[in-house]
């Protein structure tokens, strides 16, 4: 598809995957309009870390999804639409349920609503593989069951059904995109792979939580070429595709190869403080991506060690920006 003279709402754009789908859709020769939470510090997040060459094509907007008329103005104009915008820490769904749910479940439904009175093209939702809760049967196809077992995954899950209740009902055109665990540079403290390499840098152990909890690992440039293709493709019932690898790691042997990667190997402690609730916990991840490899033609380009290495670089260039003691899988 030629992005030449069209334009895409990217939403939660200031985010860590938000942020390398605006560089990607430029790079595509997108008109980009991204949308924000506004602070008071102006703050455009994980936007300030593009090429200046790239954020001056950028339109920024600030706003709520909860306000549906921020919404509407932001999708004026746009064919294309990619909704990333969610509260998306699972520790603090636990806390402040009320407030993911607000913002992931009305946060979509405002732009679906916002889709039936603008009618752009398409509109590419990014779920999570949380959704799917620990695997009945891997790989994990999209006609997994939906197992919720945290806020943060039931508020996703509720997303998706909404979703596909729209494309059913208000012919809305909807794709929902499920991707597994991403990673790479910008990525906060809070995920397991930069806090792992912050701790095998500068401390004598390493903390974690669950050590035999697997996860398939998806490096951020394919995830966001991944829903680029997907926003690229004529919509035709589409409806839900992994992003993944097809493969998973357990947390202790993603340690293990993030030491050896570095260079320096120190012992890993299993930290009670960092463990989900028992009956949350999500025991293993695996995608199958076929359907994605069929409808779209995509396939991850970047292996785990390689993603790994890019990712060490980062974490090594910016430690102002991690702090060991954050975890989450």
């Amino acid at each position: 598809m030629n992005w030449e003279g069209r334009t895409a709402l990217v939403t939660g754009a200031g985010g860590f995957i938000g942020s390398h789908l605006v560089e990607t859709l430029v790079a595509r020769g997108a008109v980009v309009r991204a949308l924000i939470r506004y602070t008071s510090r102006h703050d455009v997040g994980n936007l300030a870390f593009l090429d200046k060459e790239v954020r001056d094509q950028v339109e920024v907007l600030t706003g709520d999804l909860r306000d549906p008329g921020a919404v509407l103005d932001a999708m004026r104009g746009c064919q294309r639409v990619f909704h990333l915008g969610a509260l998306i820490a699972i520790p603090y769904s636990y806390v402040h349920p009320r407030e993911v749910i607000e913002t992931n479940v009305l946060g979509t439904v405002n732009v679906l609503e916002a889709a039936r009175v603008v009618c752009p093209e398409h509109v590419v939702q990014i779920s999570t593989s949380e959704v799917y809760g620990t695997a009945r049967f891997v790989p994990i196809t999209e006609s997994h069951p939906l197992q919720a077992q945290s806020p943060y995954a039931a508020s996703k899950a509720a997303a998706d059904k909404i979703a596909e209740s729209y494309a059913k009902s208000f012919a809305v055109p909807v794709t929902t995109l499920r991707p597994f665990n991403t990673f790479g540079p910008r990525q906060t403290a809070r995920a397991v792979i930069p806090t792992i390499i912050m701790q095998v840098l500068h401390r004598r152990h390493v903390d974690l939580g669950a050590l035999a909890t697997t996860r398939d690992f998806t490096y951020v440039t394919d995830t966001a070429n991944g829903m680029v293709m997907a926003g690229e493709t004529e919509y035709h019932r589409l409806g839900e595709m992994n992003l993944g690898t097809d493969s998973e790691i357990c947390i202790g042997d993603l340690a293990a190869r993030i030491m050896s990667i570095i260079g320096r190997e120190v012992p890993i402690r299993e930290d009670v403080r960092r463990l989900r609730p028992a009956d949350s916990e999500v025991e293993r991840l695996w995608a199958s991506n076929s359907l994605a490899r069929d409808r779209i033609g995509w396939t991850p380009v970047v292996s785990l060690d390689e993603g790994l290495v890019k990712t060490i670089q980062w974490v090594s260039d910016h430690p102002h920006l991690y702090r060991p003691t954050h975890y989450e899988v």
